[in-house]
């Protein structure tokens, strides 16, 4: 057959290209998970506050909350392929102030270029994998984001078996792991700027949603708040869990840092299954599931033993991870042609509201105990209730979006360009 003659809704999987976008979301996250396992080293090195403590998160975490969904709206509409080194790059500098800062206020500094960073990179590079999908947007989400859930593993093992044993300048080695990942990018901006464009006019020819803008509406709501149900659960356990093993089961703070390491990679476990699950059985049935399923296990967390504490951690992790992947595509799926811009907001709740959790579990634990905290925090996944609320959908396969055929002159136009390529 032709290539005047391909079908143009046919596109396969750019695993590559996927590939690397998992890898320097790996890196990217890896770089910020750094910022946030090093807090035991910045409470002694200058005295902080669990109330401080949940500030420096707060700082992190808006930086990137306010600015993504403004990054995806922009990019929506002018497409910047090479802002992707670019946030690397604003990442790099927040790591180097962070390993060198004098005081609280440097600290501050560092988490929000941090912050800055990341919210540049993350609705451009969740466009890069959904282009390069292939229509299989579950899969691609998960590969994507499991590669962030792997960095944000990695920097706890880092903390303890390499910044621990030497300090907090240690941390500007890892800028190393920086620079390679705006090389990497560099390279799949280049591919995004002459393949990205043609792909990006077939996803949008293809998805037209059937909901109506109440239903719309309706829906993004429940997911903001399911995504404000899974974070401030998660902000509990990356920001207090060490501190909690600390000072509930008198654990050392390596052996806290490699617990927090275990459940990191649970969570990187359940984000690669969530995706292509919600491709075959629906993504509703996941979020189902990831939220409310994970209930009884945090009511009974706060009241076990040390061992049995780190096994339903990890069950935790792995369970409630699931969702983020299936609430991203259920989002986007509900409103096609805003990739950037639904992918900035919900990377952006999630980064604003596990600050916002962090700050307020500070405050909380500064004036009760962190044990109370996890008690309080073991009736968030109730939430998962408001799932019902969620529209049904026709097919498990496309959860808010249906396939149309589309016009011809839109076929011979996207036709036309492949011949002219």
């Amino acid at each position: 057959m032709s290539e005047a003659r391909r079908d143009p809704l046919k596109m396969p999987t750019v695993y590559p290209v996927l590939g690397g976008a998992s890898l320097s979301h790996m890196l990217n996250d890896m770089l910020q998970s750094l910022f946030v396992a090093s807090y035991p080293i910045f409470k002694g090195n200058f005295h902080l506050t669990f109330g401080q403590i949940g500030i420096l998160t707060l700082v992190f975490q808006i930086t990137a909350s306010l600015l993504q969904p403004l990054v995806g709206v922009y990019t929506d509409r002018h497409p910047q392929p090479y802002s992707l080194p670019f946030g690397m790059g604003i990442s790099m500098c927040g790591l180097l102030a962070l390993a060198f800062a004098p005081n609280f206020g440097m600290l501050l500094v560092g988490g929000a270029l941090l912050g800055v960073g990341s919210s540049i990179f993350h609705p451009e590079s969740s466009r890069l994998a959904r282009m390069a999908s292939g229509g299989a947007h579950g899969l691609a989400q998960s590969v994507f984001q499991v590669g962030g859930n792997f960095g944000s593993a990695l920097g706890p093992l880092l903390i303890a078996f390499v910044v621990l044993p030497r300090g907090q300048k240690t941390l500007a080695w890892f800028s190393l792991a920086a620079l390679f990942a705006i090389i990497l990018l560099t390279g799949l901006g280049h591919w995004y700027k002459h393949h990205g464009a043609t792909l990006q006019k077939k996803h949008a020819v293809k998805a037209t949603s059937p909901l109506s803008r109440r239903q719309v509406g309706v829906a993004l709501s429940v997911l903001i708040l399911l995504t404000l149900s899974k974070y401030f659960y998660l902000a509990s356990i990356t920001s207090y869990y060490v501190f909690y093993l600390m000072q509930h089961f008198h654990s050392t703070q390596k052996d806290a840092q490699l617990y927090l390491s275990l459940f990191l990679a649970a969570v990187a476990v359940g984000t690669v299954v969530g995706g292509p699950v919600g491709d075959r059985i629906g993504r509703k049935k996941v979020i189902w599931v990831s939220i409310l399923g994970v209930l009884p296990l945090t009511l009974l967390l706060p009241y076990v033993a040390l061992p049995l504490t780190i096994a339903l951690s990890i069950v935790i992790g792995l369970v409630i991870a699931s969702a983020f992947s299936a609430i991203i595509v259920y989002a986007q799926e509900l409103m096609p042609g805003r990739v950037g811009m639904v992918s900035g907001l919900f990377f952006g709740l999630a980064f604003g509201l596990g600050g916002l959790g962090a700050a307020v579990l500070g405050s909380l634990a500064d004036h009760t105990s962190i044990a109370f905290v996890y008690k309080v925090c073991s009736f968030l996944p109730a939430l998962g209730l408001l799932t019902g609320l969620l529209p049904e959908t026709s097919s498990p396969h496309n959860d808010g979006e249906t396939v149309t055929s589309p016009p011809a002159e839109a076929i011979n136009l996207l036709n036309i360009e492949e011949e002219t390529a």
